[in-house]
């Protein structure tokens, strides 16, 4: 058993808080797991900028605590959905003719925010099939964005929350752990970049990224109610060079250890990534160690 404290979610759980949690259970015992994280979060008033509960970060600790021996849950009413709904994703079938050329040969790249419209089952059905990592359902905030030529689609764009710790990124930041722990979610991750593998057109990535730069933080927002003022992304360095985010003048600050955390444990895999990251204002620095 791991002992406690321990801090899932950004949340720190301590031995004084278990009867506490298991009570709410006990109570709520033929309930969904859903519906008693919901009251968990109810009762802690652990929510989101935008007034919304972290019921899906909630269930993470109530499931991490059980796993960890902690606590005792009812049992889960859709064992392994999250898993069934990453690995079975419908393929939508799309024009796949070259799209070849310069951007002076198109008309004007346009750019679509698709997450909760009918267009999001096409975003993951292309990430699903075209992007290395594939698709997997993100928990807590993110965004997902389409860009097209005309009416043909040429690429996917994914955020979701910052990463927990990155050295370099701190150091760059100039964050110590309390206030980067304070100040972390205005910071969000590229977590997928995908140009469809049969579109050919110089600087087409980094115009991209550019546009996207320009809007996300209105975008971000408008939903959560909370700024960003810095953006982050992991190039794995066996795979990519990373010239479309060098193009898009983001700035390599340091590379990750090759390592990755599962629970308390650090799991050595071996992957290195460069740190790639694009401050949205000249006073970034202020704003993330001020919060403002």
């Amino acid at each position: 058993m791991v002992m406690l404290p321990i801090t899932v979610r950004k949340r720190t759980i301590g031995d004084a808080d278990l009867p506490f949690i298991q009570a709410i259970i006990d109570d709520h015992w033929h309930c969904s797991r859903s519906a008693i994280s919901r009251v968990l979060c109810q009762r802690w008033n652990w929510i989101q900028p935008n007034g919304r509960l972290k019921d899906m970060a909630c269930r993470e600790v109530m499931v991490t605590l059980e796993r960890q021996g902690h606590l005792q849950l009812p049992p889960g009413r859709h064992n392994g959905r999250n898993e069934k709904r990453n690995r079975f994703v419908s393929s939508v079938l799309v024009d796949q003719s070259p799209v070849e050329g310069t951007l002076a040969d198109y008309g004007p790249v346009t750019m679509t925010r698709v997450r909760n419209t009918p267009m999001e089952f096409l975003y993951n059905s292309l990430v699903h099939q075209y992007h290395y990592l594939g698709y997997r359902q993100i928990v807590g905030q993110h965004m997902k964005y389409m860009a097209f030529l005309g009416d043909r689609p040429v690429a996917c764009i994914g955020w979701g929350s910052a990463a927990w710790a990155v050295k370099s990124r701190e150091t760059f930041i100039g964050w110590d752990k309390p206030t980067k722990e304070k100040n972390l979610s205005l910071v969000v991750n590229n977590t997928r970049f995908l140009i469809l593998p049969w579109v050919n057109i110089k600087c087409l990535a980094s115009k991209i990224l550019a546009m996207n730069a320009r809007r996300i933080s209105v975008d971000w927002t408008t939903i959560y109610q909370q700024p960003v003022y810095l953006l982050e992304s992991f190039v794995e360095k066996e795979r990519f060079l990373g010239t479309c985010y060098k193009a898009a003048n983001w700035l390599c600050v340091g590379q990750t250890k090759g390592t990755s955390k599962k629970g308390h444990d650090h799991l050595v895999h071996g992957k290195v990534k460069d740190v790639f990251l694009y401050p949205l204002r000249k006073d970034f620095r202020e704003r993330l160690k001020n919060g403002t």
